[in-house]
């Protein structure tokens, strides 16, 4: 017999880790089953089952009726088929409870076992689903340690993967800098989940200034697009649903405060906060900015393709490092 102390003890896990009684019970008994054709020997279908009211733990098993046993793990005399199902013939299968005397302490310890398992298994599914639904945002994390190449950033509750297509060059990365990174993935694995991170998305741009601006976050103030040289020099054009917003006074704050937060946190990237317009030549002009063209041509409008002509000295200015 189960004692009451584990049946409280399932309850409690049923209360603290949400893991229904009714879910529990089932991996249990099918952890039993294999525990008693491995201890007790028997090929015919076997079931246990566990009352948590009484509290008790019952095996029935099949027998095959036969004249004479010699094989008890399976078969069952007429005599004794006969009490558990007086119709019973020689060739009938019947089911009989087989409970052994002291199956109660090995159902106790198995319990235990596929308790653990499922406890871990179920937190491994929350993580999972925690961060899978985090795909896309931002969150702060500490660097932890490096595997070649490699780096992971502990999130909480996961350690995450920063891979080195994910990672900017020139950012050191060292044990114990406080980093917020973009959550790229999240897949399953056996442990843990794998939770892929990246610092050079542009996304990751977007997000901190979502997370800077105010105005951004309540839909004042909307960015358009984002440009991002990872660790050399970003653009992000914006635009305003209030006409008495100014939406690039808005990114760059008091100061250029906000700004600047953005541009620490990625170790002094350059940023251009631009104004998007639905001018085409002057959303090119704000884009290109500090550069000053002398002309745009819209030279194919189905392509999107553009002509900028600007001074020769502001050449690389224009086009950006290594072009």
């Amino acid at each position: 017999m189960i004692n009451a102390e584990f049946i409280h003890a399932l309850r409690q896990v049923e209360k603290e880790k949400e893991i229904p009684l009714d879910r529990l019970l089932p991996t249990i008994e099918d952890a039993l089953v294999s525990a008693y054709k491995k201890d007790y020997g028997g090929t015919g279908a076997v079931r246990v089952v566990i009352d948590p009211n009484r509290p008790s733990v019952m095996v029935f098993a099949e027998r095959i009726v036969v004249d004479k046993v010699e094989d008890p793990a399976n078969e069952i005399s007429l005599d004794q088929a006969h009490k558990a199902n007086p119709d019973a013939q020689v060739g009938d299968t019947v089911e009989l409870e087989v409970t052994p005397d002291n199956f109660g302490r090995i159902a106790a310890q198995t319990a235990k076992q596929v308790v653990l398992q499922r406890i871990r298994e179920a937190e491994r599914d929350a993580v999972f689903e925690e961060y899978k639904n985090r795909v896309g945002d931002v969150m702060t994390g500490i660097v932890q340690w490096r595997e070649g190449r490699n780096v992971f950033v502990n999130l909480g509750k996961v350690e995450a993967l920063l891979p080195p297509k994910e990672q900017v060059d020139g950012e050191p990365y060292r044990f114990g800098d406080r980093i917020r990174v973009y959550i790229l993935d999240v897949r399953k694995a056996a442990k843990a989940p794998m939770v892929i991170v990246s610092r050079t998305h542009p996304n990751l741009l977007r997000r901190l200034f979502e997370m800077e601006v105010p105005e951004i976050a309540d839909g004042v103030v909307e960015i358009k697009s984002v440009a991002r040289e990872a660790g050399a020099r970003s653009k992000i054009a914006v635009a305003s649903n209030d006409e008495k917003v100014d939406p690039v006074g808005a990114c760059v704050g008091p100061r250029g405060s906000r700004v600047q937060s953005v541009v620490q946190e990625l170790y002094n990237e350059k940023i251009d906060v631009v104004r998007w317009s639905e001018d085409v030549r002057e959303y090119v002009r704000a884009a290109l900015s500090p550069a000053k063209p002398t002309s745009v041509q819209i030279t194919d409008p189905d392509r999107k393709s553009i002509l900028v002509i600007v001074p020769s000295s502001q050449l690389s200015l224009a086009i950006g490092k290594e072009g």
